[in-house]
């Protein structure tokens, strides 16, 4: 499934204020802008130039586009501001914030997202590139971060909500296991416990491959404190959504998430399962028409892999 903003904002479109206080962080004037690909955000996300050939990447928001993607610039600023110099993240290079606009300011990284349907070599640097970030990030204390059952708690009252006022389309199967899904996530919360620093929402369109296949990991408004097995948990629920490889192998061979509490991921699952049902149904946020469809995709890829789990 295609993930992108389609109503996207310039560079050209920013106030020039704006703009000025960008050009006066990288240091130079801006000759040249790349609107990127990916994601959800309707602010702008540009890979810029100056015209003595500094790089930066600039993604920058106001509540006309959206009332929360500011917020969130604000958070991912905090955290990329806190994390570790070795941690495989762009480095914040500054953050303008007039109480309306927020622009954040990063180093330029000359990758590409990997390919969906996954391929098999990208996915497999990608995979190492996280076993080596949560052997990194463990342990990492940044006070700017909550634990992931805090992060979650909120998110995972998901199947609650739809246990109330079921939608006629529900998933025949999670209909029939509404009980079972309530209390399976319940219980998670309480095993999702660690002192690595995750991002929690990895998948393709945030993660960056290099020529030489470096992984840069970016966007890190949601991290938090949990197990050194999430992010690798959370990539295959995007390898699966895009489909053709075996994400149940893949859980039981990769060291991290094969030594994993097996009730607590497939209880991160079922939360993310609820959470998606829940969202799905919901009118689309302002300024982002295509998060619906992909939060019901999710939902429909994570269920049939629930069924499997909770079968005895």
């Amino acid at each position: 499934m295609e993930v992108s903003a389609k109503n996207r904002l310039r560079w050209a479109e920013l106030p020039e204020d704006v703009r000025s206080a960008v050009e006066e962080i990288i240091g130079g004037r801006v000759v040249e802008a790349v609107s990127q690909p990916g994601g959800y955000s309707p602010g702008t996300a540009d890979r810029v130039r100056t015209a003595d050939g500094r790089r930066a990447f600039v993604k920058a928001a106001s509540p006309a586009q959206n009332p929360d993607t500011p917020r969130m610039h604000r958070a991912e600023a905090r955290i990329t501001a806190a994390l570790p110099g070795y941690a495989p993240t762009p480095r914040l290079l500054g953050c303008h914030d007039d109480g309306y606009w927020v622009a954040l300011v990063l180093t330029d990284v000359d990758g590409r997202h990997p390919a969906t349907p996954w391929r098999a070599d990208e996915l497999d640097a990608v995979l190492a590139a996280l076993a080596t970030m949560a052997d990194a990030l463990t342990p990492v204390a940044l006070p700017q971060v909550p634990p992931i059952a805090e992060r979650l708690a909120g998110d995972f009252t998901g199947w609650r909500r739809v246990a109330a006022d079921p939608p006629p389309d529900l998933h025949p199967w999670a209909r029939a296991h509404l009980d079972e899904l309530c209390a399976v996530t319940e219980r998670a919360l309480t095993r999702l416990t660690g002192d690595t620093l995750c991002h929690v929402d990895v998948r393709a369109d945030n993660l960056l491959v290099d020529a030489t296949g470096r992984v840069t990991v970016v966007d890190w408004p949601w991290a938090a404190h949990g197990p050194a097995w999430l992010d690798t948990a959370m990539l295959l629920l995007d390898v699966r959504l895009h489909g053709g490889h075996d994400t149940e192998a893949l859980l039981r061979r990769l060291p991290l998430t094969a030594d994993a509490d097996p009730d607590a991921v497939t209880g991160l699952y079922a939360g993310l399962a609820g959470f998606f049902t829940d969202r799905a149904r919901r009118p689309p946020p302002p300024g982002i028409p295509t998060l619906r469809p992909f939060q019901q995709a999710q939902s429909d890829a994570l269920l049939p892999w629930l069924a499997h789990r909770l079968t005895p």
